[in-house]
């Protein structure tokens, strides 16, 4: 029986995409850590799980619930902050709608489709962009963290929607539902 892997988040509009995409690519460039090149920038709502592919359908409808009740808000991205010793990321300013959807993303997902991830239970939500991890090496990340720890950037937006990613095998897509 066949399986994909999926993840929901939020992910800003393409303009914004388009900026935070040059920031992974340069810091893919300088410290050579591609990895986070694999997904469009995004704010994790659940993380990644495994879903029968004959079981879409389910999958699209609960994202179609999500989204019908949703309250559409602002986002601002501020300044970059990592988690030592490999992630780089553009934080995201306390909000509390943000932290509410999160919190019934991660119940909707419990209840409905039977997604229990144990990681959640130990972990407060943390917010943020990733703009480099995984394959970024000890060394590079406090270069890294040297050049952008005190560099300013802001982006906010408008959240409209909850957005269901799939990965391909190579990189994560957004679905279109």
């Amino acid at each position: 029986m066949s399986e994909s892997l999926y993840f929901i988040a939020l992910v800003p509009p393409p303009e914004i995409q388009e900026e935070i995409t040059k920031l992974k690519q340069e810091v893919a460039e300088k410290y050579e850590s591609r990895h986070a090149l694999k997904s469009p920038p995004h704010i994790t709502l659940h993380m990644p799980f495994k879903w029968k592919d004959k079981r879409d359908e389910e999958l699209v409808a609960v994202m179609e619930e999500l989204n019908s009740d949703f309250d559409p808000f602002e986002v601002q991205l501020k300044d970059f902050n990592f988690f030592e010793p490999r992630v780089v990321f553009l934080d995201v300013v306390e909000n509390e709608k943000l932290n509410q959807l999160q919190k019934e993303v991660v119940d909707v997902c419990r209840k409905q489709l039977k997604l229990d991830n144990a990681n959640y239970k130990n972990r407060p939500f943390h917010p943020h962009v990733t703009i480099a991890f995984r394959d970024l090496k000890k060394r590079m990340f406090y270069e890294a963290k040297k050049e952008f720890e005190f560099l300013e950037v802001s982006f906010n937006f408008h959240v409209k929607k909850i957005s269901l990613l799939k990965h391909d095998g190579t990189k994560w897509n957004v679905v279109d539902f």
